[in-house]
């Protein structure tokens, strides 16, 4: 079995993450691509995300690659997460994870219609003829607020206390009900927010508008194979514990998936992971490099084994429930943390000693991020010990 060290994963995290100097481009889309998928639960990482493997790049960039080009689209996908996929892997996405969550979601809405005992006669038939009427308006309107689409389809209107029995428990209009569901199952999506490249606020649009033929429909074994390919290439190598953990799959699903690829096992440091069978020559250690990586950037949430690059720094940098906030990074491995204050400054912080030429390094990344918020400020929707502190 061969070997694969931490200083191996390090160099083909800086290489293929884009994070490496000399692997930045000024390509939002390709960056997505790098990464599989960006991170978008919160809407400030996406372009956080993108600043810090851009050459060149600006928000409006992001921007333009999203709303203009389309080039990248909003979707719920693995774990029920947010995410920002590149158009061509939306099937995937869609067959692989987003279906299954579809039907969950309808599942449970439709539950609780029933046991709320405000409609006449089927529940699922009733449901589906307010998800048909609500796509077909978003069609004739091209763009819609959700509040837009509850005065055009009043059925939208209709509400439900889906836990009575509860004290906090109140009524709610079922509009965000069908809309999660429409979006899940790929027919309508997230498009341009109604504030700036922080806001959360987004209108909706049909998928029509991104992909004019749907989303095509890709056989499930096909699909997780080409996502866990793309993961593997981005990734790997890695535990099969990581697969199953990125993706939310069973760990049945994952092994079937894996025994339709060109796999092999490796030691990771004493435990086993797996890579593409082509992938094993070595990749090249970049030049020193630093970066700033935002909240829930793809590059620490690809990995539920992180040891290799995350070291002793877990009760600075993560919240209770396992989200990450802002780190600075060093050729591969997080070195300390980072955030914004109200005027704008850059605060950080070094959790281990680095040396003069890597100081220097970090000193230019945090510069550059002062310079790619501008007027914008932005507090990460999870809140890590060492951010508040950074901010106090």
């Amino acid at each position: 079995m061969r070997s694969i060290d931490a200083a191996q994963r390090r160099a083909r995290l800086g290489v293929r993450h884009r994070l490496a100097y000399e692997h930045r481009v000024a390509d939002a889309a390709e960056i997505a691509r790098s990464m599989v998928v960006l991170h978008a639960t919160d809407p400030a990482t996406v372009y956080l995300s993108v600043g810090a493997r851009g050459l060149d790049l600006v928000p409006a960039d992001v921007e333009k690659a999203l709303y203009d080009d389309r080039t990248l689209l909003r979707m719920l996908a693995m774990r029920r997460t947010m995410f920002i996929a590149p158009t061509e892997l939306v099937p995937a996405l869609q067959s692989s994870c987003a279906d299954a969550l579809a039907e969950k979601q309808r599942r449970t809405y439709g539950r609780y219609l029933e046991q709320a005992g405000v409609i006449d006669g089927d529940v699922a038939t009733w449901l589906a003829d307010v998800e048909a009427e609500t796509h077909q308006t978003l069609l004739t309107l091209g763009a819609a607020t959700g509040a837009q689409l509850s005065k055009a389809v009043p059925r939208l209107r209709t509400q439900v206390n889906p836990t009575p029995e509860k004290s906090y428990s109140k009524p709610t209009n079922i509009t965000t009900w069908v809309l999660v569901t429409l979006g899940a199952e790929g027919r309508i999506v997230r498009g341009r927010p109604n504030g700036g490249w922080t806001s959360s606020q987004y209108t909706w649009a049909p998928i029509e508008s991104w992909l004019p033929a749907g989303v095509l429909d890709v056989p499930v074994d096909v699909a997780r194979a080409d996502l866990v390919r793309k993961w593997l290439y981005a990734f790997g190598p890695a535990p099969v514990a990581d697969i199953k953990w990125w993706t939310g799959w069973t760990l049945g699903d994952v092994r079937k998936t894996l025994a339709q690829l060109d796999i092999v096992e490796v030691d990771l440091d004493g435990a086993t992971g797996v890579l593409l069978a082509d992938d094993l020559e070595p990749v090249p250690t970049p030049e020193p490099w630093a970066a700033f990586l935002p909240a829930l950037d793809p590059t620490p949430m690809g990995w539920q084994s992180r040891e290799w690059y995350l070291g002793p720094h877990a009760p600075a940098l993560f919240d209770r429930n396992g989200n990450i906030g802002p780190t600075i990074w060093l050729d591969g491995r997080i070195v300390g943390g980072w955030a914004q204050r109200k005027d704008g400054e850059i605060a950080w912080r070094l959790l281990e000693d680095v040396g003069a030429d890597a100081l220097a390094l970090i000193k230019a990344e945090a510069a550059r991020s002062a310079t790619w918020f501008g007027e914008v400020r932005a507090i990460p929707r999870f809140r890590t010990p060492l951010e508040r502190e950074l901010t106090a």
